[in-house]
Order: C-alpha cells, then structure tokens, then sequence
C-alpha cells in the first residue's frame, strides 16, 4: 500500500470517529465526561483522567478488530 492511499483510509477512518461523536453527543452521550472519569479541581489547576471513556473506545475498537479480524 503506497503512503497517499494510507493517508486517504486514515483521513476516512477520521472521518467516521468524528461522525460517530457527533452522534453520541446527539444520542446523549457525552465521551469524556462519563460517570467514573476522574476529575480533580484546586487552587492552581487541576487534574483529569476520562478513565471510564478510556475503557469504553479500548472496548469498542476492541470489538471491531475483532470483527474485521482475518483468519
């Protein structure tokens, strides 16, 4: 595979993540403010951690390897 057509299914690949967030935030799910995510606030700044959304990609693109898995 030549490096242009990597970067045009990368671009595409893109593409669909941001189409499927856009959906989920219209669908009421808001990835990286889940319940479970850490969140700490204090006087000179803070600390985030979206541990809950970290798991929930890592299982889906889990699920879709594992689909389009070739044997």
């Amino acid at each position: 595979m030549t490096l242009g057509r990597l970067l045009i299914f990368a671009g595409l690949a893109l593409i669909l993540a941001g189409a499927c967030v856009v959906l989920a935030e219209k669908a009421g799910i808001h990835l990286g403010r889940l319940p479970g995510d850490i969140r700490i606030e204090g006087k000179r700044g803070g600390f985030y951690f979206p541990i809950v959304t970290c798991i929930l990609i890592s299982i889906v693109l889990s699920l879709i390897s594992w689909f389009f898995r070739s044997k």
